[in-house]
Parts: structure tokens; C-alpha cells; sequence
């Protein structure tokens, strides 16, 4: 997984709120603070909040950290309810010496 700032974004409305219209002047800049700053920035329209960007490396370590928890639950949920190998079936199964 990739490397970032453990803990929430901690966005700062004073510099993550930004209009679409400073976004369409200057979208290269909007772009680069996300990946400068790890945090992702909220766009407005109006003065209502109307989408987020975010880096990409953000996004996919976010997306890594969901499938992983999502993976976790469903084990507890199938230990919970029995459903479990010993050892030694699962590395047979796995064909693991």
C-alpha cells in the first residue's frame, strides 16, 4: 500500500474550499495541492459544496484500506458463525507443504 499521513484529512476549509470557477482558471493548481498537501479539496458551486478531488495516490490508498477492513469483517463474520479451517486443511487446500 502506499505511504501517507495516518489519520483523517484534516481539512482546512481555509485553503481545501474551492470554487469551480477558480477550479476551471486554474485546475493544474487545484490538482497539485491535493497531491502536495494529501488532503482533498472541496468544491463548491454557489457556495454549496458540490464535489471532492483528491490525488489519486489518496484515492487508491483509501481504496486499498476499504477492501482490506471489508476483508476483515467478512472473517469475523464467517469465524462468528463457525465457518472455519484448522491449519493444516487450509494449507492443503492452498497446496502449501
Amino acid at each position: 500500500m502506499s505511504q501517507l499521513p495516518d489519520g483523517p484529512s484534516n481539512t482546512r476549509f481555509s485553503e481545501d474550499v474551492v470554487p469551480l470557477g477558480d477550479l476551471k482558471l486554474n485546475p493544474g493548481r487545484v490538482v497539485q495541492h491535493t497531491g502536495t498537501t494529501h488532503r482533498p479539496v472541496l468544491l463548491t458551486s454557489h457556495g454549496r459544496g458540490v464535489a471532492v478531488l483528491q490525488s489519486l495516490q489518496v484515492y487508491e490508498a483509501q481504496q486499498d484500506e476499504l477492501a482490506f477492513m471489508r476483508a476483515v469483517v467478512a472473517g469475523l463474520a464467517d469465524a462468528d458463525a463457525g465457518r472455519t479451517r484448522s491449519l493444516e486443511a487450509a494449507k492443503t487446500e492452498l497446496g502449501l507443504p
